[in-house]
């Protein structure tokens, strides 16, 4: 067995850190629904190929290449993506 290394090809992304408030206008860009957690805090409930995956304040909702929308935590958001 012959082990080879592999590095992920450079890809561009575009993603918005979700506040956790009531923003319509992000729900609709990802195709999500909102969802109150209490406190005028939200949530957006994001449709995956996946099923349903919900983001919370602070995560960042990415589109990724082929047009599909997902959360990301920001430490992984930050550990992953720079601004360009």
């Amino acid at each position: 067995m012959q082990i080879l290394e592999f590095e992920k090809k450079p890809v561009r992304i575009k993603a918005v850190e979700f506040q956790g408030n009531n923003d319509q206008e992000l729900a609709e860009w990802c195709g999500g629904k909102l969802i109150a957690i209490g406190q005028g805090f939200w949530k957006i409930e994001i449709p995956t190929l996946e099923g349903p995956i919900t983001a919370s304040p602070c995560d960042y909702i990415i589109q990724g290449i082929q047009g599909e929308f997902y959360p990301c935590k920001p430490e992984i958001f930050h550990d992953s993506y720079r601004a360009v």
